[in-house]
């Protein structure tokens, strides 16, 4: 019975490995490392233990590393990057504006403050990455974008002690800027996101995001103007305002029709890349989820207190580890998902190569 048992547990270790190893040569390494065991061994000795379980977690990496360089998942890194980089850029050009037009809903003497070079540099960037995306120069926009993640995150880190609301709230356009410069990384073939796309949806994806940030931006432009002394009416609809409920609806409108319009232009690809485009961009949504939940009590409780409240240890970790972990979910529930109906396919082919009768 010792020898069975060290087999099995022996097993339990090579499932470590992937099936596909396991496949070819699970048999091969169980021989061996039963053939080399003590007489009377009943456990796998702690170093072989250590080994084993070290070499199969270095072989999943590796095949999940040929996974994400497949052509579905670059064709996905392409289409992902060119969008984000596209919303980032109508970010940046929205937030120039807010500093070069006054909100006429402030009291009169609080004009808007003046852009800064780092503004500029950033409608700058983006706009470079786009456009190198377009051209074929991967790697530039790849570097331009990372330089952009980077570069935004060493500006904002410093402010932690003073003005750490402002951090974490920016954390979300940080995580966008670090997924559009990972996908951009992924190899791809020149001009791919052109051929995967065509013209159409390739303007459509360029300028609905700007298209969004100017509604945006002219309603906040031409919001009502407070008056203290006869009163103001307007309506009020998650931070657009107008002066009627008529205008509201025109600008809901007109934000839906460029929401609907860049998800009809993701649409028509293939269901593996939409997938695969969902998974990438899951981690900011999960990022912005976490912060406007667990951390709105403490975001409420900073703002009344007049001073910093600290991240407790925890919460520096739910912030951290949410995109990633989030993301590596997305893609295993997407591989098995895959695999799933690849064997459903592989059933009902051999269903229909069986003689009938």
């Amino acid at each position: 019975m010792s020898s069975d048992d060290l087999e099995r547990r022996y097993r339990r270790l090579l499932a470590v490995y992937p099936w596909e190893h396991r496949r070819a040569y699970e048999d091969e390494m169980l021989a061996v490392l039963v053939a080399g065991a003590r007489p009377g061994q009943r456990r796998p000795a702690a170093g072989d233990a250590l080994n084993l379980v070290g070499a199969g977690l270095r072989a999943r990496l590796r095949v999940s590393a040929r996974g994400f360089t497949g052509p579905t998942w670059a064709d996905a890194a392409a289409v992902t990057g060119l969008l984000v980089a596209s919303i980032l850029f109508a970010l940046a050009g929205k937030s120039l504006l807010d500093q070069l037009i006054r909100d006429p809903s402030m009291p009169p003497g609080y004009g808007p403050g003046s852009p800064d070079l780092v503004d500029w540099l950033r409608l700058a960037g983006w706009a470079g990455v786009c456009v190198a995306v377009l051209v074929g120069w991967r790697w530039l926009a790849a570097g331009l974008a990372w330089a952009g993640a980077i570069g935004w995150g060493a500006l904002v880190a410093p402010q932690a002690g003073d003005d750490l609301t402002y951090v974490v709230d920016t954390l979300p356009r940080i995580a966008l800027a670090v997924v559009a410069a990972a996908a951009l990384t992924v190899p791809a073939p020149r001009h791919r996101v052109v051929a995967l796309l065509g013209v159409r949806r390739l303007v459509t994806l360029l300028l609905a995001p700007a298209v969004m940030a100017a509604l945006l931006e002219i309603n906040r432009a031409t919001r009502p103007t407070l008056d203290p002394v006869g009163g103001t009416s307007y309506q009020v609809l998650y931070g657009i305002e107008a002066s009627s409920e008529l205008v509201l609806w025109l600008y809901v409108a007109g934000l839906a029709t460029a929401a609907l319009a860049m998800l009809a232009a993701l649409a028509r690809l293939d269901p593996g890349v939409r997938r695969r485009i969902v998974v990438m961009l899951l981690p900011v949504a999960a990022l912005a989820l976490v912060i406007d939940s667990a951390l709105a009590g403490w975001s409420t409780s900073t703002m009344y207190m007049g001073h910093v409240i600290p991240l407790v240890p925890a919460q520096w970790a739910m912030l951290m580890l949410v995109p990633p972990v989030t993301f590596l979910a997305g893609a295993l529930l997407v591989r098995r998902r895959e695999e799933t109906i690849r064997m459903v396919a592989l059933g009902r082919a051999a269903d229909r190569e069986q003689p009938v009768g």
